[in-house]
């Protein structure tokens, strides 16, 4: 289960970063056959029906103020939902959803449109009833006919990614005003509720004389805690707090949404945004950089106290940052070739000389998880894999997945020798220096593309050891819209991206890596993977049946992806790096291996104290 599964449209739609957590101590559980307050995959939940809040969420903090923050790039779209243009940052608060996930448990969800949900017992359908004081920002009612069309809509005329997303519901339909019913085309995949309460639902009377499937940069109509303020196309958008928002005291919003206005400004040189935050234009940073960490921040006001500098543990399952190969192009398509491109990314020279030795080596999709393939395979993990052996790499089954380990001296001869054994077995040999293909006669060029001079600390370094082996590597960096558009179409030889893991992996690996959406426009499948293996993992843990089950698919399904090399792993840090002006609060619980702004506040003594 993700809630920010595309790179651009649904990432914008939620404000915060769901991470894995472990099972609940503290369990009720609901009978699937009665309408129930939530709703959970395995039929746990941690909360009550007559919970009054969540427990790292402070019903008493105060509402007010302003915040601002840092977004990269451009805009020229208010409306998330569609593959067109460059959507604003945030777009996705004004929207409500069907039902919303608690960040210190997996696999459930509690109702915020929907005041109960009701399951078949066989799973296939599931029945929301909504609550008859959902209201959009105009007064006009929320009904199950703004449920059904908007689901209906996003299927037919919204990014890409809904369609495969909602794939397995065959339809919805509304049993009467304030009961919508969503019927699924199979009876085995248990995370298809909570898909469904993900579903940010849409005005139907807004759009009634708009074209959803054409950019807007006019304010559009939500039901959620903000509304869209002053739209500046490109420059800032804002977002103001709707002081009579319908849901502000149900149990799942208590204490969040406590920002009187949240305004994002926009910078195309991440340079300029950090100088932006120094000298007070920009209120909170999450700092990406080791390097600005280490030396940026030593201005006055971190001297005095003004700013705070604080490092939150980071525990979650950390995403896979990477090289991605483009595996539609001939020159990907073989692994040994894929294989032997990782032997020249010297990471320990990179996290020595340039990142302060701040990050760790990533080895896994699913990094910091249970989910994690480590070792070799053993258990239900096995008896998965021995289904495929014969389709898979021997190394799947007789070495534990490894990445090569340096020294930090940058000498790199024992991988180029293994580099160029592979290349050599995949038919490449060096001649006049390139390396070059016995057959074609083609010469390895490869074109790294990337939307930011930020990477070009990591990309510089992999050139130069590229071209010790004959890879010419061009570096382009280009604007924001111009990647994103790349990117969608699939026009790149090598990126660098990541995927990110949520809860509970489920549906979203289908968008990740399964074969029906290798050729996708907008596809998260960015290296083009097209494995039946795969595929049938997917399906796996798509229909595990319990926790242990969804844990052995998994880790068969990423101990596949790894001895395919369908990337190059680069690396992840363990902390949260924040950079803040002193004027905000939080709740004293932080919610294990999550991390989320939208219980924070503005203390206005802070803010007067800095105001002097």
């Amino acid at each position: 289960m993700i809630h920010s599964g595309i790179r651009k449209q649904v990432r914008q739609v939620c404000g915060v970063i769901l991470l894995a957590a472990p099972l609940a101590t503290t369990l009720t559980v609901a009978n699937a056959a009665d309408p129930a307050h939530g709703h959970s995959k395995y039929g746990e939940l941690k909360y009550g029906p007559d919970f009054e809040h969540f427990e790292y969420a402070n019903p008493d903090a105060p509402k007010g103020g302003t915040i601002v923050r840092y977004a990269p790039g451009s805009y020229d779209n208010t409306n998330p939902f569609i593959l067109k243009g460059q959507s604003a940052v945030g777009a996705g608060v004004i929207y409500d959803t069907l039902t919303v996930s608690s960040l210190d448990e997996p696999f459930a969800h509690y109702g915020l449109i929907a005041e109960t949900v009701e399951e078949a017992e066989d799973k296939r359908w599931v029945i929301f009833n909504l609550r008859k004081a959902a209201r959009w920002h105009d007064g006009v009612a929320l009904t199950a006919d703004d449920v059904v069309w908007t689901f209906d809509t996003l299927k037919e005329k919204g990014h890409p990614f809904y369609k495969n997303y909602f794939g397995a519901v065959a339809k919805a339909e509304a049993i009467d005003s304030h009961t919508v019913k969503f019927s699924f085309s199979e009876g085995n995949n248990a995370e298809l509720p909570l898909i469904i309460g993900q579903l940010p639902i849409l005005p139907k009377h807004f759009w009634a004389e708009r074209d959803f499937g054409k950019t807007t940069l006019d304010p559009l109509l939500g039901s959620g805690p903000y509304k869209m303020g002053k739209i500046d196309a490109g420059r800032a958008i804002s977002y103001e707090l709707v002081p009579d928002y319908w849901a502000k005291d149900l149990p799942v919003k208590a204490g969040h949404h406590n920002f009187g206005t949240m305004r994002y400004d926009y910078y195309r040189d991440s340079t300029v945004a950090l100088e932006a935050f120094k000298s007070g234009d920009i209120d909170f940073r999450r700092e990406n950089s080791s390097k600005n960490w280490n030396t940026a921040y030593t201005f006055p006001a971190v001297k005095d106290g003004r700013v705070v500098m604080e490092e939150l543990d980071d525990e979650s399952t950390q995403p896979m940052q990477a090289f991605i190969m483009n595996t539609r192009l001939d020159k990907f398509s073989d692994l040994r070739v894929r294989k032997a491109m990782g032997y020249a990314f010297d990471f320990e020279w990179i996290n020595k000389n340039i990142s302060y030795n701040a990050y760790t080596r990533t080895t896994s999709y699913f990094q910091n998880s249970e989910f994690m393939a480590t070792g070799l395979p053993e258990g239900d993990e096995l008896a998965i894999l021995e289904n495929y052996r014969d389709q898979l790499p021997t190394s799947v089954f007789d070495e534990p997945f490894t990445l090569p380990v340096n020294d930090g001296s940058g000498n790199l001869r024992k991988q180029y020798r293994e580099a160029l054994k592979l290349f050599k077995e995949a038919g490449w040999e060096i001649k006049n220096q390139k390396l070059t293909n016995v057959e074609s006669g083609e010469v390895m060029e490869v074109e790294l593309l990337l939307s930011s001079p930020f990477l070009e600390k990591i990309a510089l370094p992999y050139k130069k050891s590229l071209e010790r082996i004959g890879v010419e590597l061009n570096v382009r960096i280009v604007d924001s819209s111009q990647y994103e558009k790349r990117v969608e179409d699939s026009d790149f030889d090598m990126v660098v991206l990541i995927w990110a893991q949520s809860l509970s992996p489920g549906n979203e690996q289908i968008g990740y890596w399964g074969s029906s959406t290798a050729d996708e426009p907008g596809s998260s499948n960015y290296a083009g993977i097209k494995n039946p293996v795969v595929d049938e993992l997917i399906d796996m843990i798509i229909a595990a049946p319990d926790r242990a089950s969804l844990v052995a698919s998994t880790k068969a399904l990423d101990r596949v992806l790894l001895h395919h090399h369908y990337v190059i792993p680069q690396y992840f840090g363990a902390t949260y790096r924040l950079a803040y002006w002193d004027k905000f609060e939080r709740p004293e619980i932080i919610p294990y291996k999550a991390f989320t702004l939208n219980t924070w506040w503005i203390d206005t003594d802070k803010e007067a104290a800095l105001k002097k």
